[in-house]
């Protein structure tokens, strides 16, 4: 087994804390900023930042549907990490300042155990793309929700 990792970034409108507040708000906004791959989203305990467990289903593929259980935490400034409970799947946001005044960076970046073998070589090949793109949708609705 091989680890596969899924990275995006992107600048966003708006300063660090109230990008991060937005991200960690798990009971309003993070529900709207989910593109149609996730299904079955809710809030079991907490709901802001650290102390969140949230669950979802994540249909990345066609035949490929993640039941996640996510334990949330933040162990610095600017960052939530999400650790499935279900499987080996780790995501961590980082916010921090953008390149212009006003504005945040926002990184999400995935890491998991990958399968073994020639499934494993096309899940390395083709799950970072589809998971960037759908980071991708999350982090446009993100600016757009921000932008307000």
């Amino acid at each position: 087994m091989a680890q596969v990792e899924a990275t995006t970034q992107q600048e966003v409108p708006g300063a660090p804390d109230e990008v991060f507040a937005a991200l960690a708000d798990y009971r309003t906004t993070r529900p709207e900023l989910l593109p149609g791959q996730f299904s079955e989203y809710e809030v079991r305990e907490g709901g802001e930042g650290a102390g969140t467990l949230v669950h979802w289903k994540l249909q990345a593929t066609s035949k490929r549907v993640r039941d996640c259980l996510l334990d949330v935490t933040e162990p610095t400034e600017g960052e939530l990490v999400e650790t499935d409970r279900n499987s080996t799947m780790v995501t961590t946001w980082r916010v921090t300042p953008g390149t212009a005044e006003g504005t945040s960076r926002v990184t999400a970046s995935t890491v998991w155990n990958g399968a073994g073998g020639i499934g494993g070589f096309f899940e390395r090949t083709f799950a970072p793309k589809g998971l960037n793109r759908i980071y991708g949708e999350i982090l446009d609705r993100l600016a757009a929700r921000v932008r307000g």
